[in-house]
């Protein structure tokens, strides 16, 4: 896992976007690298055990501020990301910070899911919606030989139930769920779902 020096530029570019647009809170900011940059930076795991292609595309939908897809096309130079969100102005956000940042592999679309039609090898998802809702958007989306990343909270197990019909629809499984700590004081317990097509 890269450190923190890796991400200072990052940190400074983000947070100027984030002065002008409140990306995320002012107490977030003072955890910047814990809460957001290590957390996106999680994925990792799934790529190594799952050894992920270089040549990868990914997309990343409800970018947001560029959590996690900023992160992964800084980390993965050689998979395309692209970061979706319908909002204009984080589209904007993420764009500026590649600007800034000149990273070549990061690709922005202003657009909602569901209007997409290009199919992609790898689709993440944080902090946007619950897990049978996401997978909605994003089934239509995977590649048959695909995979899914989810990242989620402690209630994990709950929102797991609560997508079965939507697996069953779109005929998905879960195939791995990959528990982590966010290096904070307080114990922040987080989860990569894993998803593939069956």
């Amino acid at each position: 896992m890269k450190n923190r020096d890796f991400f200072k530029d990052y940190s400074a570019s983000f947070l100027r976007q984030n002065s002008i647009l409140n990306l995320i809170s002012k107490n977030d900011e003072k955890l910047l690298f814990e809460k957001h940059i290590f957390d996106s930076m999680s994925i990792e795991k799934v790529f190594e055990k799952y050894k992920i292609k270089e040549n990868s595309k990914l997309l990343d939908i409800g970018t947001g501020g560029g959590f996690p897809s900023v992160i992964i096309a800084m980390c993965y130079p050689k998979i395309e990301v692209y970061a979706l969100d319908s909002i204009r102005k984080k589209i904007n956000a993420v764009e500026n910070i590649k600007s800034d940042l000149e990273i070549k592999n990061l690709h922005t679309i202003c657009e909602r899911a569901e209007n997409l039609s290009e199919k992609f090898d790898i689709i993440t998802s944080r902090a946007v919606a619950p897990l049978k809702l996401i997978l909605q958007y994003g089934a239509p989306l995977l590649k048959p030989d695909g995979i899914f990343i989810a990242y989620k909270s402690l209630k994990v197990q709950d929102e797991i139930k609560d997508a079965k019909t939507v697996l069953k629809k779109y005929g998905l499984e879960i195939i791995d769920v990959i528990p982590y700590n966010l290096p904070t004081k307080e114990r922040h317990t987080r989860n990569l779902v894993v998803v593939k097509p069956v």
